[in-house]
């Protein structure tokens, strides 16, 4: 007997995690719209990494109720994104692997959700897997994605933060004209060291 088919776009969840059986696949970064928005724009479409996933259902028994319907899923994929600090390409890898419980109404999903750890969604015969990857890849995306070392020096404005601020402050006393003011605390410190006349 054939076994049977799972599509990823419309996956029928109970049976799924009846038959126990993984799936798995990958689709091109383009059929992501969400991703595709925090791309580098510089960057074209086609060179883009794919988004690769796999998914296994497992029914887990439970003394004298139903059996819960649980969906271990995972996904991974590379993002060209803007570094926000040389403006330059950097390549984000992004993954996840998570664990969703399904249940079988809104109610108890809301229920279950407040009072649990994991995940939990409404069971559902035209579930779309790969938009539950893009959410869970989304969320690993970096909020400011930056190279851990920037590829060409980054020039900072005046005022700016520098990487080398003693520096900044020695070659600035350097460059210092000479006392030209006294200094105020010096001022006041001799006016302590002076007795009060009557």
């Amino acid at each position: 007997m054939k076994a049977r088919e799972f599509h990823p776009r419309r996956l029928d969840v109970r049976p799924f995690a009846e038959a126990g059986e993984p799936i798995d696949g990958h689709a091109a970064l383009g059929d992501f719209e969400r991703l595709l928005a925090l791309r580098h724009t510089e960057v074209t479409v086609d060179k883009a990494a794919p988004v690769r996933w796999s998914a296994r259902g497992e029914l887990r028994r439970r003394s004298g109720a139903s059996p819960e319907v649980w969906l271990h899923l995972t996904g991974a994929t590379a993002l060209s994104q803007q570094c926000q600090r040389c403006l330059e390409t950097v390549e984000t890898p992004l993954a996840f692997e998570r664990w969703f419980l399904f249940v079988d109404s809104e109610r108890q999903a809301a229920e279950l959700d407040a009072e649990s750890e994991d995940d939990v969604l409404v069971i559902s015969r035209q579930f779309d897997l790969l938009e539950l990857v893009e959410d869970e890849l989304l969320l690993a995306a970096p909020i400011v994605p930056r190279h851990e070392v920037c590829p060409t020096p980054v020039v900072l404005s005046t005022g700016d933060w520098s990487d080398d601020p003693a520096g900044e402050t020695s070659e600035a006393s350097a460059q210092a004209p000479a006392n030209d003011k006294p200094n105020p605390f010096a001022v006041l410190a001799s006016l302590r060291k002076t007795p009060a006349k009557d």
